[in-house]
């Protein structure tokens, strides 16, 4: 998931040699392009028919940010407003009803925006005085307002100030706060919380032993953290080796990603892990049964591999099961599971390699779902 905060921006001009800038923030206003399923209308093209390649979302404009859960998108505008559109069984539309909508729509009484982020059925949006608003589905208290109470509408975080950055995972919720700590909460089976135990929290709580983040990923079931000094650390479930650690142990405390220095910027599939590095590449980790690891293998692995070829990227996203990278010349490249044309190539083959986005160019920023894709 992309983030707005300023923080990552310094980072990246900190660490980046000879490559592009991570984009720092927002994009400029324009028309998200999106492909791949559309069962639930999470192309928002109006209709529910699937699409290979890229195509625009309706009448949606002036969007600055995306940010995709399993089968819903979320876009911050220009004028700090949030709409939705996408799957809504669980309320994760924020417009006080539980019924899908094929096109955007505003999320109620929501104003003053300045990042968005989206777990499976649940919503996120920071606020420009640092506070957090969520909505959807809370069954492991994924909205961190102390109930499991699915809302419809947002609600704040509990006891949390500060914030610069928020991700969401399947069922957990993360932040950043001004102080580079870590607060979780939600879902823990498998300690994506990182707070030394297995246990759901319906409230934040601090990650031990993280200080100076400056960016956060969630995946299903494990969560990323990257450092201002270019490492990156990883807590949760790991049978797929998706922490890095060289490992297939889960970790309710966070370890450090094996061999990685100099990243700029991290993303999180369902079961695999994505860095970027300040040179424009790009390593991968966790499963790969689809090629989601883009090394032109379906072998799983518990330590960093480069992407492919890829060089001179500016901007990744991971989907459940495939991977994206903005180019620094705006073209898109995609890779792993394709059923339903989600890399964008026209067709609807598996790939193991990075393959061009037919069609898409002046692209920031991406995203991504269960098997669909968005560009901004």
């Amino acid at each position: 998931m992309r983030t707005r905060s300023l923080l990552l921006a310094a980072l990246a001009a900190a660490l980046l040699v000879g490559a592009a800038a991570v984009p720092a923030g927002a994009a400029g206003p324009g028309t998200p392009r999106t492909w791949g399923s559309n069962s639930f209308g999470e192309l928002g093209s109006g209709t529910t028919a699937d699409r290979f390649t890229a195509g625009p979302v309706a009448g949606l404009g002036d969007a600055t940010e995306l940010a995709g859960g399993r089968e819903h998108v979320i876009a911050l505008r220009a004028d700090g407003s949030v709409w939705t559109w996408g799957s809504n069984q669980y309320g994760q539309q924020g417009n006080g009803s539980s019924a899908n909508r094929p096109a955007p729509g505003p999320v109620a009484g929501l104003a003053g925006a300045v990042q968005v982020a989206a777990g499976h059925y649940h919503s996120m949006a920071l606020l420009g005085d640092g506070t957090v608003r969520t909505w959807g589905m809370n069954s492991q208290g994924q909205l961190g307002d102390g109930s499991k109470t699915r809302r419809t509408r947002p609600v704040q975080v509990r006891n949390l100030t500060g914030v610069t950055q928020v991700a969401g995972g399947r069922g957990h919720s993360l932040a950043i706060r001004s102080d580079g700590t870590v607060w979780t909460w939600g879902y823990n089976a498998f300690g994506e919380l990182g707070d030394g135990t297995t246990t759901s929290r319906t409230s934040p709580v601090r990650a031990t032993g993280l200080t100076g983040v400056l960016q956060v990923a969630g995946g299903r079931d494990h969560s990323l953290a990257l450092r201002d000094d270019g490492t990156v650390w990883a807590f949760g479930h790991n049978a797929y080796g998706q922490l890095g650690d060289g490992t297939t142990t889960h970790r309710s405390t966070p370890v450090r990603v094996s061999g990685l220095t100099g990243v700029v910027a991290v993303a999180a599939g369902a079961y695999h892990s994505l860095a970027l590095l300040g040179d424009g590449t790009v390593r991968a980790w966790g499963r790969n049964n689809l090629g989601q690891l883009g090394n032109g293998a379906l072998a799983n692995r518990s330590t960093p591999v480069r992407v492919g070829t890829l060089a001179g990227v500016a901007s990744i996203s991971g989907g459940r099961d495939h991977g994206l990278a903005v180019l620094g010349d705006g073209t898109v490249r995609a890779w792993g599971a394709n059923s339903y044309g989600q890399l964008g190539d026209g067709t609807t083959t598996r790939r193991t390699s990075p393959v061009a986005v037919q069609g898409l160019t002046g692209v920031e920023t991406v995203t991504a779902g269960r098997a669909y894709s968005a560009a901004l």
